[in-house]
């Protein structure tokens, strides 16, 4: 990553947002935006501009379970395991994507960035039960097959 971009594009967030303590989500945010994740570089500089600790920052952008500090791929694949999607085999097709990405377990991305699988509590999409999000898009009654058929799609989109 090049640093000095990074520090120009935070620089351009920080105008548009402020500066302020408040600002600091809608800053979070903005940055998360532009790289997928917080780069660990973005904190001492955000500190610096800011006038806040960096260990306030860091400690808001653990807390909420939105950030991430950790690089996503391009597809963000969230699968529900909520009640209605667990009990309708969720967890198949959740093993059946990892399995397929080669993602080992506490991995969540392909080493290429294309993908990254997540679980989530609830998609709110009960009754197209069990689903699963691409980049916010909802894929309703999902099989492990169709699944694997949409992991399919998606790599020839790249090719």
């Amino acid at each position: 990553m090049n640093i000095q971009e990074l520090y120009q594009k935070t620089d351009a967030i920080l105008e548009r947002c402020g500066k302020e303590e408040r600002s600091m989500i809608a800053v979070l945010q903005a940055v998360q935006e532009e790289y997928s994740y917080l780069p660990r570089e973005v904190f001492p500089y955000l500190s610096k501009q800011m006038g806040l600790s960096e260990a306030h920052i860091y400690g808001v952008a653990t807390f909420y379970e939105n950030f991430s500090l950790e690089p996503k791929g391009k597809y963000v694949i969230k699968v529900c395991d909520g009640t209605a999607c667990h009990v309708r085999k969720s967890i198949p097709i959740l093993e059946k994507l990892r399995s397929e990405l080669k993602l080992a377990d506490g991995k969540n991305t392909t080493d290429d960035l294309l993908f990254t699988v997540e679980t989530v509590s609830c998609l709110g999409a009960c009754g197209l039960a069990p689903a699963l999000t691409v980049n916010g898009k909802v894929h309703p009654t999902m099989t492990p097959e169709k699944a694997v058929e949409l992991i399919e799609t998606l790599r020839r989109e790249n090719a």
